[in-house]
C-alpha cells in the first residue's frame, strides 16, 4: 500500500484507505486511519470503509469519526461538492439566489469534528465555486434554515445537526428552493453527484479564505429578528398573555433552544419561562440525560419536574437539541406529571390553531373550503375527525415532514391556507413560514394556549378530554422493537405479505378481523378499486398498515435512521363512546395480538424498547 503502510490483505480496502489518506487533511482522522492499518484492526477498518454513508431524503446521519461511513471533514467536503454540482445543474441563477447554512452545537473532539466545523467546510466548498453563502455565525434551531430559504428566496439550505440522536452522531439535512426538505428525485441526483466529485476541489479545504470572502454573509441578526416578527401573526391574545399568571418551565436539553424560545415568548408578550439551569446552555456531551430526546418522556424531564415543583409551575415545555420538536407535560390534580404523547399534542394544537383561525375569519380572512391541515400516515386521525365536523380539508402524507412540507407548499401555491401539520414524533408545523417541524414557534403558541385556558380555569388535560368527547376518542399506543439483523427484518415483512399462502396478507390477528391492508413498499392498497396505493411507494423502506373491523389502525414500519421496527396503533371511536377504560383495554389487547402474531419477538430475536 502507498503512504508507507503495509497492505491489509484486502485489495478493495487497501484502495479505499489509500484514497482516503491522499484526500484527508484532518490530522486526527488521518492518524486514526493510519493507526488502524498499523494495528491491523480489520473490523474497525471495515466499519469505517465498508460502505459510504447513503445520501437520502433526510440527507446524511451517522457517527462522527474517520472513514467513508462516518461524518467527518472529508465526507462533508465530498457531500457538499456533490450537492453543489447538482445545484449547478438545477439552477442557472444559483449565484444570484444563494444558499444558507446553519449548525447546532454538536462536537466530537477525538475526530476534530463539530457541527460548526462542518458548516464552515460546506461554506468553503460552495464559495470555491463562486456561490454566495449565508452562513450563520452562531448556533441556531433547525427551523431557522428553512425559514431563511423561504424568507430570502434562496436556492437551498443545509443544516448540520443530528437532532436528538446520541452525542457521537451528526447529520447533514438539505432544504430545496421551495423551503421544504428534499424529496425524490433530488436525493438520488445528489447521491450520484457526490460519487462523481470525491476528490476535494483545490480550495475546498480553505475555510480561512472562505470566512474572509466577500461571498460570505452572516444572516443571524436579521433572520432572528424577522423570525420573531413573523411568528407574531400567530399571537391572538397579547393582552391576556401580558397579564397571565401561569408559570411555565422550559428545557432545551443541552441544545440550542434556550435563547430562541425566550425570544419567541417575548414576541408573544408572554412572561419568560423558567429555564432548567443545568440544561439551558448547549453542551455536546448531554451530561444530564441518557438520551437527549424529550420523546423518551420522563427520564429527560426529571430536572424540569424538580424546577417546576420548586417554582410552582404547572406546565413544562421541552425542545430536543436542535429545537425542531416540542414535548409538553402538565401537573395533574393528583400531583403527578402527565407527559402528553405527540398525538395528544397534535389534537390540542390542531384544535387551538383552528379556534384562532375562526377568530381571524371574523375579520374577513380565508373561506373554510380553502383551509387544510396535514398529518403523516402513522399519526393520529384526530385531525380528520375535526375536519369532517368543522368543514375544512384534511390530508394524510407519507411519514416525515419532508412530505408534509412539500405538500403544504403545493397547496399554498394553489392559494390554499395550510393551518397546521403534525407527526406523532412530537413534530409540529404551526406556521407556514417554516415548512418543517418547528419547536420554537410551537412553544410560543403553546404558551399562549396554556395562558388562554388558565384564564378560563381549564387545564390542557381537561381540554383534551373535551376535544375527544366532541370529535370522538382517538387513543394510540406506539412503540418499537430493536433488530440489528436486516435479513430478519426483511423476512418478517415477507411473512406478512405471504401470510396465508403466496401474496396473501393476514385477514385477522389474534381474533381481530382485518378489513383493509396498505403496503407502501409494494404499492398495494385493498381499499382502492384497482388495489393501487394513492400515496407514493418506496422500495427502500418497509411500511404496512392494517385497518381492523373494531376501528383500530396499525402501521408497522422500519426506521430510516435507527435499527428499529416501529409500530403505531390507534383506536378511533365515534363521538359519544366515552368508556375510556374499555377502549384502552381493547387497544392493549390489539397491540398484544400484533406483537405476538406479527412481530414474534422470541422467534425473530427482537429486543423490546428499553423502559
Amino acid at each position: 500500500m502507498e503512504n508507507g503502510l503495509e497492505s491489509t490483505g484486502d485489495s478493495r480496502l487497501d484502495q479505499a484507505v489509500t484514497q482516503w489518506l491522499q484526500y484527508d487533511k484532518n490530522p486526527k482522522t488521518a492518524a486514526a486511519v493510519r493507526s488502524m492499518v498499523k494495528d491491523r484492526a480489520m473490523s474497525e477498518l471495515q466499519k469505517c470503509f465498508g460502505a459510504r454513508m447513503e445520501f437520502g431524503t433526510a440527507g446524511l446521519r451517522a457517527t462522527m469519526g474517520p472513514g467513508v461511513s462516518c461524518m467527518n471533514d472529508l465526507t462533508i467536503i465530498q457531500t457538499t461538492q456533490g450537492f453543489c454540482a447538482y445545484l449547478e445543474q438545477c439552477f442557472t441563477d444559483l449565484k444570484q439566489r444563494r444558499v444558507v447554512i446553519g449548525f447546532d452545537a454538536r462536537a466530537h473532539p477525538p475526530s476534530g469534528g463539530s457541527s460548526k466545523r462542518f458548516a464552515c467546510l460546506a461554506a468553503s466548498v460552495l464559495i470555491s465555486r463562486g456561490v454566495p453563502v449565508y452562513l450563520f455565525s452562531d448556533i441556531t434551531p433547525t427551523p431557522y434554515v428553512p425559514f431563511t430559504v423561504s424568507h430570502l428566496g434562496l436556492c437551498a439550505g443545509v443544516m448540520v445537526t443530528a437532532s436528538h440522536n446520541p452525542k457521537q452522531d451528526n447529520g447533514y439535512k438539505v432544504y430545496w428552493a421551495n423551503g421544504a426538505q428534499i424529496i425524490p428525485p433530488h436525493d438520488k441526483g445528489i447521491a450520484a453527484a457526490i460519487e462523481q466529485n470525491l476528490e476535494p476541489w483545490p480550495k475546498s479545504w480553505d475555510t480561512d479564505g472562505a470566512l474572509q470572502s466577500s461571498l460570505l454573509n452572516d444572516p443571524y441578526q436579521d433572520i432572528h429578528r424577522e423570525y420573531c416578527k413573523t411568528i407574531q401573526q400567530h399571537c391572538f391574545h397579547r393582552e391576556l398573555n401580558t397579564n397571565s399568571e401561569v408559570k411555565i418551565v422550559h428545557t432545551s436539553v443541552h441544545g440550542v433552544g434556550h435563547i430562541f424560545v425566550q425570544a419567541a415568548f417575548k414576541a408573544f408578550d408572554l412572561h419568560p419561562p423558567y429555564a432548567v439551569e443545568q440544561q439551558k446552555d448547549p453542551d455536546p456531551e448531554f451530561p444530564t440525560v441518557k438520551y437527549p430526546n424529550p420523546e423518551e418522556g420522563e427520564g429527560v424531564l426529571t430536572l424540569s419536574f424538580a424546577l417546576a415543583d420548586k417554582e410552582g409551575a404547572t406546565v413544562i415545555l421541552a425542545n430536543d437539541p436542535d429545537a425542531d420538536r416540542l414535548a409538553i407535560a402538565e401537573k395533574q390534580e393528583s400531583g403527578q406529571w402527565r407527559v402528553f404523547s405527540g398525538n395528544e399534542l397534535g389534537a390540542l394544537l390542531g384544535w387551538w390553531i383552528f379556534q384562532c383561525w375562526k377568530l381571524q375569519k371574523r375579520e374577513g380572512k380565508a373561506s373554510i373550503k380553502d383551509v387544510y391541515m396535514l398529518s403523516s400516515t402513522v399519526s393520529s386521525k384526530i385531525l380528520r375527525a375535526i375536519a369532517v365536523k368543522e368543514g375544512f380539508h384534511f390530508e394524510e402524507t407519507l411519514t416525515g415532514f419532508k412530505w408534509m412540507g412539500n405538500r403544504a407548499r403545493e397547496l399554498m401555491d394553489q392559494g390554499k391556507t395550510v393551518l397546521f401539520a403534525f407527526e406523532e414524533a412530537i413534530g409540529y408545523m404551526c406556521s407556514p413560514a417554516v415548512l418543517d417541524k418547528d419547536g420554537v414557534s410551537a412553544a410560543a403558541i403553546a404558551g399562549e394556549f396554556v395562558s388562554y385556558l388558565a384564564s378560563k380555569n381549564i387545564t390542557l388535560s381537561h381540554q383534551l378530554r373535551s376535544i375527544y368527547e366532541e370529535y370522538g376518542y382517538h387513543i394510540s399506543k406506539n412503540s418499537y422493537f430493536i433488530c440489528d439483523n436486516q435479513d430478519t427484518i426483511k423476512q418478517m415483512f415477507e411473512c406478512l405479505r405471504n401470510y396465508d399462502g403466496e401474496n396473501s396478507y393476514p385477514k385477522e390477528c389474534g381474533g381481530f378481523a382485518i378489513t383493509a391492508v396498505r403496503d407502501l413498499m409494494t404499492g398495494y392498497d385493498s381499499n382502492q378499486p384497482d388495489n393501487k396505493a394513492i400515496l407514493p411507494t418506496s422500495k427502500s423502506s418497509q411500511m404496512i398498515s392494517f385497518t381492523f373491523a373494531n376501528g383500530g389502525v396499525a402501521t408497522i414500519r422500519t426506521s430510516g435512521t435507527e435499527p428499529k421496527i416501529k409500530y403505531y396503533t390507534e383506536l378511533c371511536a365515534a363521538p359519544g363512546n366515552s368508556d375510556l377504560n374499555q377502549l384502552k383495554t381493547e387497544l392493549d389487547n390489539l397491540v398484544d395480538a400484533i406483537v405476538e402474531h406479527f412481530y414474534q419477538p422470541d422467534k425473530n430475536n427482537l429486543t423490546p424498547r428499553p423502559e
